[in-house]
């Protein structure tokens, strides 16, 4: 099964965590592998970082195939019970199995294949994770981790154009919760068009993309009202939350109907139809996941009436990374890093994401290479 991962005589090797299929931490197989080598218009990356995010777990779960019906938590209890292949656990195709996950790379430039910019050698650089390789007049793209290997490992050959030197004093691990949770935040909010006069409902604001989102729509100026487990109130309103509710508050009665203008949902399930209430005429609610449950319960006059506007959003718009390194560049936001763990812990590390105790982002520290 992990034969392309076989080292050949006379190749480089790494430390790598390959997902050998859908199911449970079993899946997850640290060992060592061939090392990559950049091919024309690639680089070779030394990872110094990676962080640990959803849209890995949901793929080594299967969640995307569109035959699961629950949240993130019932699929994970249901898959460490008996695994289950999806055909179409990469929504309507298949995963690329074994591979090496890892959608967040910090890394330091260590190769230049034919064509590269070789004075990029020897920089940090952080990876697009989402590429548009048909260019952004199509919304067609692939992911780092999810299409091909990624950042779970201590080398990984990226694309040139997606990688973006970055000028700061912050941690490799610092750095490497920026690219899917402030990615993922940023888009939403470009989409949705958010400006200073807005109001802003964050759901899941204490996760990795909720809290990046309170962040980034702080920065634009705009009011912020977040849901989020009480524990972890104090910790959301100091990234710039203007309010918190508890995620089991009656939230159209503290706010009432026609409250905001735009909705950043990855929650979703069953609170879903009270977000649409919550919308002003007009209003905006943009998703890019659904932890609590991907089939929701929607009265299209709520929709239609009100003249809302849906968003899906997973394909990233052109301006948004650029747009994070600049905010870095000049410390308009800050990282938030709750945990790092060694990349052998990896199953510990997605055991403490699923337990959803924390504020922010976990990050994977590969060992340094002997070479």
């Amino acid at each position: 099964m992990l034969d392309r991962f076989e080292i050949a005589p006379g190749c480089a090797e790494m430390w790598a965590v390959v997902t050998t299929g859908n199911g449970g931490y079993d899946k997850l197989v640290y060992r060592q592998v061939v090392r990559p080598v950049a091919g024309p218009g690639e680089l070779l990356l030394q990872v110094l970082a990676a962080g640990v995010n959803n849209t890995e777990i949901n793929t080594r779960l299967g969640w995307y195939s569109s035959s699961v019906t629950a949240g993130t938590d019932a699929t994970s209890m249901a898959q460490s019970d008996k695994a289950e292949q999806k055909a179409d656990g990469g929504w309507n195709e298949a995963t690329p199995f074994p591979f090496i996950q890892g959608t967040d790379c910090c890394g330091r430039v260590v190769a230049v294949g034919e064509g590269a910019d070789e004075t990029i050698l020897g920089k940090r650089v952080l990876v697009r994770a989402c590429m548009r390789p048909q260019g952004y007049e199509t919304m067609e793209n692939v992911w780092m981790a999810s299409d091909f290997d990624g950042a779970f490992a201590q080398f990984v050959k990226v694309p040139a154009d997606e990688v973006f030197v970055v000028e700061t004093t912050w941690s490799d691990a610092e750095l490497a919760t920026i690219p899917c949770a402030y990615g993922t935040a940023e888009n939403m909010l470009h989409r949705t068009q958010v400006k200073a006069e807005n109001h802003v409902l964050v759901a899941g604001a204490s996760g990795g993309v909720g809290s990046a989102t309170v962040q980034l729509a702080k920065r634009r100026g705009a009011k912020v009202t977040a849901i989020c487990g009480a524990s972890k109130a104090d910790q959301v309103r100091a990234l710039g939350a203007d309010q918190t509710f508890d995620r089991d508050d009656d939230i159209l009665a503290r706010l009432g109907v026609d409250a905001v203008d735009v909705v950043v949902d990855n929650v979703a399930g069953p609170s879903f139809s009270t977000m649409l209430k919550l919308l002003k005429r007009g209003g905006r609610y943009a998703s890019s996941g659904a932890i609590a449950g991907p089939l929701v319960s929607l009265d299209m006059r709520e929709f239609y009436l009100k003249d809302i506007t849906l968003y899906g959003c997973t394909a990233w718009d052109e301006p948004v990374f650029p747009n994070l390194i600049r905010y870095i560049e000049r410390a308009e936001i800050c990282p938030v890093l709750a945990k790092t763990f060694a990349l052998k812990d990896i199953a510990q590390a997605q055991e403490e994401f699923m337990a959803k105790a924390h504020v922010g982002n976990f990050v994977l520290v590969p060992p340094v290479p002997d070479t």
